[in-house]
């Protein structure tokens, strides 16, 4: 998996690069909190769910199914996000975690499909170096995941975002 900052960075780079009128600084805040909720199922661990478990580490809370579900009920409780657009959004930002996961080098892939498909999928180009979980984070390997990212998440999102605004700041 990409680390948290990584998972919530991409939201935060659309709304940014979209602008505040299209995505308030609330909303892009919920997208960000949405991106990083689908890896709090690694505290299945200490309660003895295996990784292979649909209810383990990328299962059923790294599917579609759970993003749709998950922003549809953020949308329910929340006023400003039952538009479409906010919709919208709030379920891409989720859905992002998912293809980031699928990018990594490492793991048992991601159960995308669930509850249609139990199958657990990666993308045939794995660039992104899979992120220790807990304090192994802080070692070289931590390090090799933090260079990875850097380069092929966070340098194309602030790359792209910049060049929107400063695309919008020309128009106006």
């Amino acid at each position: 998996m990409p680390t948290v900052f990584s998972h919530a960075l991409l939201p935060l780079a659309a709304a940014a690069a979209l602008g505040r009128k299209r995505v308030p600084v609330p909303l892009a805040v919920a997208g960000a909190a949405l991106a990083v909720l689908p890896d709090l199922d690694v505290i299945g661990f200490r309660f003895g769910l295996g990784y292979a478990s649909a209810w383990g580490h990328r299962g059923v809370s790294h599917s579609l199914a759970f993003a749709l579900v998950a922003s549809a009920l953020v949308a329910l409780v929340w006023a400003r996000a039952r538009s479409p657009r906010a919709f919208l959004f709030l379920f891409a930002s989720m859905a992002s975690h998912v293809l980031l996961d699928m990018l990594t080098d490492g793991g048992q892939g991601v159960m995308l499909l669930w509850p249609v498909d139990g199958t657990r999928w990666f993308l045939p180009w794995q660039p992104i170096r899979v992120s220790p979980i807990g304090l192994r984070f802080f070692t070289e390997r931590g390090l090799e995941t933090v260079r990875s990212e850097l380069l092929l998440i966070w340098l194309p999102s602030l790359v792209v975002a910049g060049t929107m605004i400063a695309a919008r700041r020309k128009r106006a």
